[in-house]
């Protein structure tokens, strides 16, 4: 008697459906639903795809999961147990990095005292929404260069358009964010601070030269410039500084207060300025200003022959010359602090007086016709999603680098007339909101009014809180481990 064969694959395949034991049925339903919402939350429906994977996982058993079981080979079994394992892990972080959490370390002092050099902070993704990859290709945990080997840790193609998922809230005003660098999209691999576009446009003034000029020679000397690379928008830097402008704001800063919308707003508790600060008599020691709190990196001693700057405020002493002069940036409650020191004679604070250039460089936008300054800045507009402008002489200077840069438009300037992507118009519509990024070390921080807008696509997430901190200025032994930070929130 002759039997059919696919009668009993039949049988067969209900038989495993059969041996499947309870526990794997509710690990597999549990599966299916955690993937459903997932689809549901994102919507992106390539995550169905897993669904088949997840049944044969733990019903069907079709697929050889674990074939290196069978290794008669201890080495070669234990050897494929921690590629396993690692895939898995490799897999599980690039989830949970893209969608919910990130580590970020705080690299410069721009946000001192608020967040400090060594802090290690927990990101949120979900609170402004995460970010649906635009580099999906890439290695976990390596923003850009893999580690050890210095290459690219990402695939240039493909390129997914920018979508953000629906999270627990929006950017408020003086929220501390993680975001991309903007101008972090051409980089030369020598010097990267300043950026590309501001060491183009330095180098341009120096020689009395067109930017395009000072562009090609840059290009023209990779051994001196470094390689130009281009970065996409999630590959590129991560910063972190506080939102003080919201889109559809208008900002300006006069004598160091940042007014919105015509209103004076009050600084954060922890916002530094930097000040000159001369002594009574010797040199302070490193002593002295860790107690004060000060790192050491921020301080500089400012030279005799350079009083010139500011010599009427500066006091000679009994031989003729010069005390000590301190460079240093100083929140307003250890100004006072100082000001009461028997070491400390002269305090004054520091005036940008260089006309559009600072200690961090050029002030956006890079223009010959800015005069902004670090402490005098604006008024200036911020771009706000739907919002139309008129174009002119004033607002091409200030959005044409977000026009081109950011809205991935193509503007030319004919005869005085402008055209984008080859049709004549008189007025340009933003397609996303954009942010006014400022560090709490006001002196001491490249931020916007260095290098501009932040568009919504840069923006990673939001620091909740601090779970490790590392003073770099002191051995194990002096307080290198700040305790008194761990789950410090974040603000």
């Amino acid at each position: 008697m002759r039997t059919d064969p696919t009668s009993n694959q039949g049988q067969l395949s209900k038989k495993s459906l059969l041996k499947a034991s309870r526990s794997k049925w509710v690990r597999f339903s549990t599966w299916i639903v955690i993937a459903l919402l997932f689809v549901l939350w994102t919507s992106s429906f390539w995550w169905l795809l897993a669904l088949p994977l997840f049944f044969d996982l733990y019903i069907s058993r079709k697929l050889p999961w674990n074939f290196w079981k069978g290794f008669k080979n201890k080495t070669l079994r234990t050897i494929f147990d921690w590629i396993d394992a690692i895939i898995f892990a490799l897999i599980a972080v690039y989830i949970i990095n893209i969608y919910f959490f990130q580590n970020y370390q705080i690299p410069s002092s721009s946000l001192e005292k608020s967040l400090l050099v060594g802090d290690f902070l927990f990101v949120s993704k979900v609170s402004y929404g995460p970010r649906v990859p635009m580099t999906p290709i890439s290695f976990p945990l390596a923003q850009h260069t893999m580690p050890i080997l210095g290459t690219k840790s990402y695939f240039d193609k493909p390129q997914w358009e920018y979508k953000r998922i629906p999270g627990f809230g929006h950017i408020k005003r003086n929220d501390i964010v993680v975001f991309n660098f903007p101008a972090g999209d051409s980089v030369i691999t020598k010097i990267t601070n300043p950026d590309f576009y501001t060491t183009c446009y330095m180098l341009a003034l120096q020689n009395d030269v067109s930017v395009e000029d000072a562009r090609r020679f840059v290009l023209s000397r990779p051994d001196d410039f470094g390689k130009l690379v281009y970065r996409p928008v999630d590959k590129r830097e991560n910063y972190v500084k506080r939102c003080i402008g919201l889109p559809g704001d208008r900002l300006q800063i006069v004598d160091n207060q940042v007014i919105i919308n015509g209103t004076p707003i009050q600084d954060p508790p922890n916002v530094q300025y930097v000040y000159y600060v001369q002594t009574k008599g010797g040199y302070l020691s490193e002593r002295q200003f860790k107690k004060w709190n000060i790192l050491l990196s921020d301080i500089e001693l400012i030279p005799e022959n350079s009083y010139k700057i500011q010599l009427q405020h500066f006091k000679k002493n009994v031989n003729g010359g010069y005390n000590p002069v301190y460079e240093m940036p100083l929140t307003q409650s250890l100004l006072s602090e100082l000001r009461k020191s028997p070491l400390i004679d002269t305090i004054f604070i520091s005036k940008d007086t260089l006309g559009g250039m600072n200690e961090g460089g050029t002030m956006y936008p890079l223009n010959k016709n800015n005069h902004w300054t670090r402490d005098n800045y604006g008024p200036i507009w911020i771009p706000k999603k739907g919002a139309t402008i008129t174009l002119n002489a004033h607002n091409l200077m200030v959005y044409s680098h977000v026009i081109v840069h950011y809205e991935k438009k193509d503007l030319v300037i004919r005869n005085g007339k402008v055209y984008i992507d080859g049709k004549p118009v008189t007025t340009f519509t933003f397609s996303m909101d954009y942010y006014w990024m400022m560090g709490d070390n006001r002196h001491k921080s490249a931020d916007s009014r260095a290098w501009g807008f932040v568009p919504e696509d840069h923006v990673v997430g939001k620091p909740l809180l601090v779970w490790l901190s590392l003073d770099k200025d002191k051995t194990l032994f002096e307080g290198k481990i700040r305790w008194k930070r761990f789950f410090k929130k974040a603000s």
